[in-house]
Order: C-alpha cells, then sequence, then structure tokens
C-alpha cells in the first residue's frame, strides 16, 4: 500500500469509521471506479428494500451480462480450436458502447462462419459416405453381372450339346415366358452403423417375412456421421425388394436404424461418371473448409488477443454498476449518496481519488466526503500479507474478531507450529516436510497461476505454515534426538557407558555416567532401553502440563489487554484476576512443583500431592514434601482457589445493575423531541442500546460463564496431554517401521527383499507418518488454539471488512 499507509499491527485490527460520500451524478461511474482501484472502501447497501430489477442500473447491468455471455461463447470457441488467450501487449482504448456493438458484430460473424462450416462440413461427410455407397454397391452389381453371365454361358453350352435327354424340361419354359409377366425388383442402398447391423438385417427379414435380398460390406476405415458428426465404424448395405409396400416397411426400418439411404443407378456407365462428379465435389468442399477454418482461426485468435482486456472491461463495468445500485439516489435525481466503512488511514487517498474522478469527469462540482457517527459496529480489518495471512485465516475459522480486540493470529504464528512439533518432533520427519514445502515456495509464482488440485490448494495456501511446522518439527526431534525414530551423537558423545560388558544389550543396567550430561536434548542412550518409554512418558506428560499452563495464562493475560483497551473495570477485577488466581493456584503449583522436582532431582509422588491437596488438604506430607512450609502455602493456595470462584460470580452482576441504573436515571422525564428528529435519531442508533437490563439474564450467564471457567480449567489442562498421547504415537510408530520393517528386510541378507522392504518402509513412512500424521497433528494443534486458548479472552463475534476491489472480484471470478 506504499508508504502512505502505518506500519501493519495485527494485534489490533485497523480504526475504521463510517463515511458518506455524495457524488455528482456525472462523475458517479468514474469515482467508483477509481475507488474500486483503491479497493479500502465497504460500500453499504442503501436499497436493500428494493429487488434488483427495481433498482437504477439494472439495464446496465444486464447489458454487461449480455456481454458476459458473448465473451464465454468466445472462450469456448477458443477452447474447442485449441487456441488459448494470449495477453496482448498493446491495449485499446474502448468504451463500453463500442464494446457492445464490437462484440455484437464478432459474434454474429462467428454465428455465420459456424453454420456455413457446419452445413459444409455435413456436404462433405454425405458425399464421403455417398462415394463408399458407390464403390461397394458398385462390386455388388458388378459380382452379380458377372455371375449371370456365367450363369448364362453354362445353360446355352447344355441346350447346344448333344446329350438332348439330359436338358431340364424348365428351359424350354423359362425361356419361353413372356418378358411382360416377369417381377421387376427394386433397391435401396446406404450405410448402417456397424453394431447394428445385424439387428438390422434380423428386423428386414421379420418385417417382409424373408422377402428380401440383403449385401453388406464392411467400410474399412471409420466414417464421420453426418447428422452426428461422431467417426463411426459403418456397413454399406443394398435391399432388393419386390413391390411398394416393401419399400415403405424398408425405409421405415432404415429411419429407425439411423440408416442413411443414397441413390444409385445400375448403369455401369452412369456409375463411374458419377463417382468422378463426387470426387470433383469432394476436392472443392475440402478447399472450401479449409479456407473457412483458416478464416475462423483469424478470427479466434483476433478475439483471443483483446479477449483478457475485453473480459476485465465487462467484468469491471458489471461491478462498477452493482455497486452504484446500492447508492441512494438523490430527491432531486442529480446526486448519489453512498456510506460505507474505511479504514482511517485512508481518508486521504479516498479524497485523493474523489477529486481525480471529478477533474477526470470534467464535473463543475466535486463529490462530498464526510465521516458519520455511529453506535454500528464496524468491520475487522487485518492488513496481512503472503506470510501472516494463513495464520490469519486459521483464526478466522474459527470466527472473525470483534472490532479491535486481541488477535490471537499474533500468538498463532509461533504457537501454533511450535505445538505442531511437539507432537510431530522428528527431525528426519520434518527434513521431508521442509523439502516438500520450500519447492512450494521457490515455485510459488508459476504454481499460483495455475489451477491446483483441493488438496494441492490448500497445501499451497499454507505454505508458510507448513514451513514453520517443519523447522520446529526438526528442532524438536532434535531435541527428542529421533531421526526416522535413530538417535545420533550430533552434539557429543553419550554420557553413560557400560561398566562391563554384560550391559551390550541396550539395557540401563550395568550403565554408569562417564562424561558430562548430553549437551543439547535426549541422550541418546535412553533409545532402545528398557526404561526408555516410562522415562519419556514422564517427561513428556509433565512437559505437556507445562506448556498448556503457560499457554492457558497468556489466553488470560490477554484478556486483561481486552478489558483494559476498551475500559471493562469489572472485566478486570471480576474476571482476569479471580481467573488468573483460580488456574496458578491449582496448575500453576503444579508447574511449579515439577519444575522443582526436575530440578532438585528429588522422587516426590506428584500424584499424591495434588490428590491429598483437595482430599486431605491438613495432613502431613511426609516424604512428598519438596520444600518447608509446603502444607501452609497449599492450604493458602486451595484458599484462594476457593475463594476466586464466588469472586468471578457475585459482584459483577450486581455492579452491572448498578452502573446501569445510574445511567439512566432521570431520564425517565426527558424533554420531548420533535416527531421527525427522535425517529431519526432512533434509526441511527445500535438496536442494542436499547435493549432493557434483564438481572436474571445476566446473573445465569455468569454462572455459565463460572461454571464453564471452573470445570474447563481442569479439563482444558487434561487436554494438553495430547501433547503427550500423539508425540508418544509417532515415536512408537516410527519405530515399528524402522524396525519391523527396515532392519528386519535388512536382516534377510536378500537384495529382493530389502528393495521390496525399503519400498515398503518408504511408502509406509510418507502415507502414515508424513500425511495421515501430519493431519492429526494439525488438528490436534487446530483444537489447542481454538478451545483452550482463545476461549480465554477471544469473542470472535466480528465480521470482515470486505472492501469493493477489482483485485479481489478477479480472484471470486478464477
Amino acid at each position: 500500500m506504499g508508504g502512505c499507509c502505518p506500519p501493519m499491527d495485527l494485534f489490533r485490527s485497523e480504526p475504521m469509521q463510517l463515511v458518506q460520500i455524495i457524488i455528482p451524478i456525472e462523475c458517479a461511474h468514474l469515482t467508483v471506479s477509481y475507488l474500486g482501484d483503491l479497493g479500502l472502501l465497504q460500500f453499504k447497501d442503501l436499497n436493500s428494500e428494493k429487488s434488483p430489477f427495481q433498482r437504477t442500473y439494472a439495464t446496465q447491468i444486464k447489458r454487461c451480462g449480455e456481454m458476459a455471455r458473448k465473451l464465454r461463447f468466445f472462450n469456448d470457441q477458443m477452447i474447442k480450436a485449441g487456441l488459448p488467450p494470449t495477453k496482448s501487449a498493446r491495449q485499446v482504448d474502448l468504451n463500453v458502447d463500442d464494446l457492445e456493438v464490437k462484440l455484437g458484430e464478432l459474434e454474429a460473424e462467428l454465428i455465420e462462419i459456424n453454420a456455413n462450416g457446419e452445413k459444409l462440413q455435413r456436404s462433405y461427410n454425405e458425399l464421403i459416405e455417398y462415394k463408399f455407397v458407390l464403390q461397394k454397391a458398385g462390386e455388388f452389381f458388378h459380382s452379380a453381372e458377372s455371375s449371370a453371365r456365367l450363369q448364362q454361358r453354362e445353360v446355352e453350352s447344355r441346350q447346344t450339346g448333344d446329350d438332348a435327354l439330359d436338358t431340364p424340361l424348365l428351359v424350354d419354359q423359362e425361356s419361353s415366358t413372356d418378358p411382360s409377366k416377369q417381377v421387376k425388383l427394386g433397391f435401396l442402398t446406404g450405410l448402417v452403423p456397424r453394431g447394428k447391423s445385424l439387428a438390422f438385417e434380423r428386423i428386414l427379414f421379420r418385417a417382409t417375412r424373408g422377402n428380401v435380398f440383403l449385401r453388406q460390406a464392411v467400410v474399412e476405415e471409420p466414417v464421420t456421421d453426418p447428422v452426428s458428426g461422431e467417426k463411426i465404424e459403418k456397413n454399406v448395405f443394398a435391399v432388393f425388394y419386390s413391390g411398394e409396400r416393401a419399400k415403405n416397411k424398408i425405409l421405415k426400418i432404415c429411419d429407425a436404424f439411423g440408416a442413411n439411404r443414397y441413390p444409385f443407378t445400375e448403369d455401369l456407365g452412369k456409375q463411374a461418371q458419377t463417382i468422378n462428379e463426387v470426387t470433383a465435389k469432394l476436392s472443392e468442399l475440402k478447399t472450401t473448409i479449409d479456407i473457412g477454418l483458416l478464416h475462423r482461426g483469424r478470427l479466434l485468435e483476433t478475439i483471443g488477443e483483446h479477449y483478457e482486456q475485453w473480459n476485465h472491461l465487462v467484468r469491471k463495468e458489471k461491478a462498477i454498476h452493482h455497486t452504484l445500485n446500492m447508492l441512494s439516489l438523490d430527491v432531486t435525481k442529480k446526486c448519489l449518496v453512498a456510506e460505507g466503512w474505511s479504514p482511517i488511514f485512508a481518508s486521504k487517498q479516498i479524497q485523493e481519488a474523489l477529486q481525480r474522478a471529478a477533474f477526470d469527469s470534467n464535473s463543475q462540482v466535486g463529490a462530498i466526503f464526510q465521516v458519520l457517527h455511529t453506535k454500528e459496529a464496524p468491520p475487522t480489518y487485518f492488513r496481512t500479507n503472503k506470510f501472516t495471512s494463513s495464520f490469519q485465516e486459521i483464526v478466522d475459522a474459527y470466527g472473525v474478531a470483534k472490532y479491535q480486540e486481541a488477535n490471537p493470529a499474533v500468538y498463532t504464528i509461533i504457537t501454533f507450529p511450535f505445538l505442531f512439533a511437539v507432537m510431530f518432533g522428528d527431525w528426519g520427519h520434518g527434513l521431508c516436510l521442509l523439502l516438500g514445502t520450500l519447492y512450494l515456495i521457490v515455485r510459488e509464482r508459476k504454481l499460483s497461476s495455475q489451477k491446483l488440485g483441493d488438496i494441492m490448494e490448500m497445501a499451497f495456501g499454507g505454505r508458510y505454515v507448513i514451513l514453520l511446522m517443519s523447522i520446529f518439527s526438526i528442532y524438536t526431534g532434535l531435541i527428542y534426538n529421533e531421526f526416522f525414530s535413530v538417535p545420533f551423537e550430533l552434539f557429543g558423545r553419550s554420557a553413560y557407558a557400560c561398566r562391563d560388558l554384560s550391559c551390550r544389550d541396550a539395557t540401563t543396567a550395568g550403565l554408569i555416567k562417564v562424561r558430562p550430561t548430553y549437551p543439547f536434548g535426549l541422550d541418546p542412550v535412553w533409545h532402545g532401553s528398557r526404561s526408555e518409554l516410562p522415562f519419556l512418558n514422564s517427561l513428556k506428560m509433565k512437559m505437556s502440563i507445562l506448556l498448556g499452563v503457560v499457554q492457558m495464562n497468556l489466553g488470560i493475560v490477554l484478556s486483561y489487554f481486552n478489558a483494559k483497551f476498551f475500559q471493562n473495570g469489572l472485566n478486570i477485577w471480576f474476571q482476569f484476576i479471580p481467573q488468573l488466581i483460580f488456574l496458578n493456584s491449582l496448575f500453576g503449583y503444579l508447574s511449579v512443583l515439577i519444575v522443582m522436582k526436575w530440578w532438585t532431582g528429588s522422587k516426590v509422588d506428584l500424584y499424591h500431592v495434588m490428590i491429598y491437596m483437595f482430599l486431605s488438604p491438613t495432613d502431613e506430607l511426609g516424604e512428598n514434601q519438596l520444600f518447608s512450609g509446603q502444607k501452609t502455602l497449599q492450604l493458602v493456595l486451595l484458599g484462594l482457589a476457593l475463594v476466586s470462584v464466588p469472586w468471578m460470580l457475585l459482584p459483577k452482576p450486581f455492579l452491572m445493575k448498578k452502573q446501569h441504573e445510574a445511567r439512566h436515571q432521570g431520564q425517565s422525564y426527558a424533554l420531548l423531541e420533535n416527531t421527525e428528529e427522535s425517529l431519526q435519531v432512533n434509526s441511527n442508533h445500535d438496536p442494542h442500546g436499547h435493549e432493557e437490563f434483564e438481572f436474571s439474564e445476566v446473573f445465569v450467564h455468569q454462572l455459565i460463564h463460572t461454571i464453564e471457567f471452573v470445570l474447563g480449567a481442569v479439563s482444558n489442562t487434561a487436554s494438553y496431554l495430547r501433547l503427550w498421547a500423539l508425540s508418544l504415537a509417532h515415536s512408537e510408530l516410527s519405530s515399528v517401521f524402522y524396525d519391523k520393517v527396515l532392519l528386519m528386510a535388512w536382516g534377510f541378507n536378500n537384495w529382493i527383499i530389502l528393495i521390496v522392504g525399503i519400498i515398503v518402509f518408504v511408502c509406509a513412512t510418507v502415507g502414515v507418518l508424513l500425511l495421515m500424521e501430519t493431519l492429526s497433528a494439525f488438528l490436534h494443534a487446530l483444537r489447542l488454539h481454538w478451545v483452550e486458548f482463545q476461549n480465554k479472552f477471544y469473542e470472535g463475534d466480528g465480521y470482515k471488512f470486505y472492501p469493493f476491489s477489482f483485485v479481489l472480484h478477479d480472484d471470486e471470478d478464477e
């Protein structure tokens, strides 16, 4: 946004203002266009009671819709022709009226070219079929004629023979038959689809009771059907029949089977002449079709050069008129009144855009810009970049922040990938995720312009979230000392060594400390030892509680900053302080005990300490005492926890009632106002400001809130144990795949089994650990932020700032 804007601050949303702009009608279009280029004003719909057809600019929107339809038609034609739209270097200045005329002319020309091309192509396909019929049917008649001549020669040779007794008696009868009484056979020729030829033959036989003679010949190559335009394998047929009745039946059957009929002559001379004529026509038609396709291709190329510019102009015009329809028409019908929300820092830019629009449209009067005072809640607007936007989307998926309340996304940038990594800790798997993410980031410019699949689109959108997740996973993996479940001595040698040869079986029995403590992370000697699981369970469980208590305390502290910002002293004294005391009296104390136990190396049973803190607070701790005065401290903390519950519950509703009464005292007998003025004032007020104070509702709400926090303090702390559970599951699965697949395959000393084992190991690692476990840890980290962290301070009942912007419109259309 340039140097005009203040530095980005994600902690609170941008201060917003409700503005009113009175725009002269002659510069309204240009003004809205410039504001759309600026993209910092969200217009309010001042004509919500009107239907879309009753609004002022309904006709213009209809025109834009018609132009958009024509452009979609051009796009479909270009896709069919394999000519994608190209971005032209030269931009042609066009107004909407000229573009509408031009699009109409181009559409009419393209439709005419398509219609002529279809007619020519149909004629061409019909001639191709006719040529096949002439060739194949000519072969029928030629073979029939040659066989008839052969029979005639045989008959003549028999008649001239010496043995007159062997001559059939019917020959004389046939030869003496009257030619006028001979039956004249008719015939039909054409093509029938090969898949229907058997059924076609069967139906003909049944319909004519066998009084037809059918000949078929296979056409070797598929033929383009003139009607459907599809390539179909066909057979040429010739049907010989007797009588008009049989002919009508055959014609109906041909129509039913989609058989195309073509005329055919018996005269061999005419057949040759017809074939020559058809071949000449085919050549002429082919030339004409090629010229037509070339002309169509040139026309589509011309359209493709300007398509992007025209499409952008039409979408822009439609968006402008949609926005103009949201403006209210002045009584004099010379001005348009607009209202909308904008960030306070954008006031100067908006005024400059208004002045520029008035100057460019030669308007004698400029637009009037003024700020309105309202009790309506403004929209929430955070200025994000490509790195922070994905984290903001994670928070917004739960609920958009109330205007200027503390934004969890600031902390989510670090806490979300870190909690994910606690569950996913393996620096080998983290490296795999990092490499995949770096590929997306390096090619982000190219990938952002492509259409990706749904899953790939989500991964690409959250590439920077996955980047931090992978980096933190490498960090926690180094702490856990796991590389595909294998430990490495990366930061020095193990602090332990075998006392003698009897401890070679990877157990802690017989191990003694011979070197300084391993400098970073887990000592590799723990992996594979008998006490590995109990040790890691204890470590990760306590670590999960510590992380959970810290994050919940952060949420409560943020509620203090919210209350201070909104000047709500009641929330500070009767929500923030008792909540902080209650949580830390119990689980903050538990966290201190965990740290002290680690620090001192004590063997105190913390389960026993916490349980008997409630059941028998006055009993002596005995061997479970960590420090002197622990019993007294526990009694004080327990008392504070018990006191903080009524502290949260009782005072706040009564004080709210007192404040309400003091605020409305003496207003019962206010001076009567003018009727019109009072209606105007009431219409501008927030409806929530006139709701009556219901003490019972407020008290019940506070009771629910108190119970929810008290029970939630326990359940939320327990919920953070999922960090331990998923970390353990990930580690054990990784160990199983390594030991039971890779090492087992290695132990066979067979290259084929080893290769199969490596393939199974890679597939299991990618499918289960890098995909399913990643998704699982992601969802659990999401739940910890939405429920355990954000419910301490985040209301999330706001609504997002959607400015009128041509950039946003283009993104939505894509």
